[in-house]
């Protein structure tokens, strides 16, 4: 028989595999997007936002194993397909990068907003990491946007195609 502890544990949980399988899939997508834009200031701006990203990374880590939740099992694919995302951004241009960076962060604003909301004031450790991720993140699409991100070719259909991977991402490591 389930309980309401019960659900509270698993919810919390599948926040943690997918916190954790974002911020994993974030540092590829900056990894991508530096083996292609080595100088310059767009590559300056994602080695900054990558260093916030494997610092995010590192505390979804230790929450991961301290709490003995399992990652995703998706975790080869976002390997591949985040740097993929990265590099192929990449190759359309800096501006085509930030623009990828604008549509992953509005995506994972919100995602860590709900979190927060569901948490509430329960879990003050989880929820504290949560929201200084949330602000990291909401400075990375303020970042790109600085940075040309709505002049990249295509930005409409480049961004809503970014957006929707985030969400099935999200959603898939959430159950996966």
């Amino acid at each position: 028989m389930t309980t309401p502890t019960d659900n509270a544990e698993a919810r919390v949980a599948r926040m943690i595999r997918v916190d954790q399988a974002g911020e994993y899939g974030a540092a590829r997508i900056y990894a991508g997007q530096l083996a292609v834009l080595d100088k310059g200031p767009a590559a300056e701006a994602i080695r900054r936002m990558a260093e916030t990203e494997q610092r995010h990374l590192h505390d979804f880590d230790r929450v991961l194993l301290a709490r003995r939740v399992r990652p995703t099992a998706l975790s080869p694919l976002w390997h591949v397909a985040g740097y993929a995302l990265g590099a192929t951004t990449a190759l359309m241009g800096p501006k085509a990068a930030m623009a990828c960076t604008e549509a992953v962060e509005e995506v994972i604003v919100g995602h860590y907003a709900r979190q927060e909301a569901v948490l509430g004031a329960d879990d003050p450790e989880l929820r504290g990491l949560i929201e200084n991720a949330r602000e990291d993140e909401a400075e990375h699409a303020r970042t790109a946007i600085e940075s040309g991100a709505r002049e990249a070719p295509c930005h409409g259909p480049l961004t809503a195609a970014i957006r929707a991977g985030t969400r099935l991402a999200i959603w898939l490591s959430e159950r996966v």
